[in-house]
């Protein structure tokens, strides 16, 4: 197949290798979250779903309802309806109170299954970064060998000597440690 075939070829099927290449790892990084979504446990999806619904602003807008309704009944504006709770209103604060409480464990619960699938993400990403990099620093090897086929000097440049240079990533590794301590 001539050249201008294959990229007719290409163009047909819509997408280059390249492309396809980067549909197949951007589909290996999507499905990391989906597998992780697919084993959670029962609590957490639980976690996630009231969550999802109580983060809301109809959940703000019924809360703020809600005590409101509370405060005008048990200040007796409404006088057909007796009072339940008198000021300074200590079952509306207890209710209050732990509501608080369930909702910041709930939200912590499903706080820590998105930093489990952050970690995740970040192995994955560092892992495609030390691949790339090698693979990069090959390619500029190869560039080199045919500057010097072609008989251009390249050894007196410094940046691409340092770019050639393995990656210290021992070096890299204590720097990090040495910033968050």
């Amino acid at each position: 197949m001539s050249a201008n075939n294959k990229n007719n070829h290409t163009r047909q099927n819509g997408s280059s290798s390249f492309e396809q290449n980067l549909k197949r790892r951007h589909h290996v990084v999507e499905s990391f979250e989906a597998k992780a979504n697919a084993n959670r446990s029962t609590s957490e999806k639980i976690a996630d779903a009231i969550t999802m619904r109580l983060g809301s602003m109809a959940f703000l807008g019924f809360n703020a309802v809600w005590f409101f309704v509370w405060i005008v009944i048990n200040t007796k504006l409404v006088p057909i309806i007796p009072i339940f709770d008198p000021f300074p209103f200590g079952l509306l604060t207890m209710i209050v109170s732990l509501e608080a409480i369930f909702l910041s464990i709930i939200v912590l619960v499903s706080q820590n299954r998105a930093a489990k699938i952050d970690d995740l993400r970040e192995e994955v990403d560092l892992q495609i970064n030390t691949i790339a990099e090698g693979e990069i620093t090959k390619m500029i090897k190869l560039q080199v060998m045919l500057l010097k086929k072609n008989g251009i000097d390249v050894s007196k440049d410094p940046e691409l000597k340092r770019m050639l240079m393995p990656t210290d990533t021992d070096k890299i590794e204590k720097s990090l440690e040495r910033e968050v301590d």
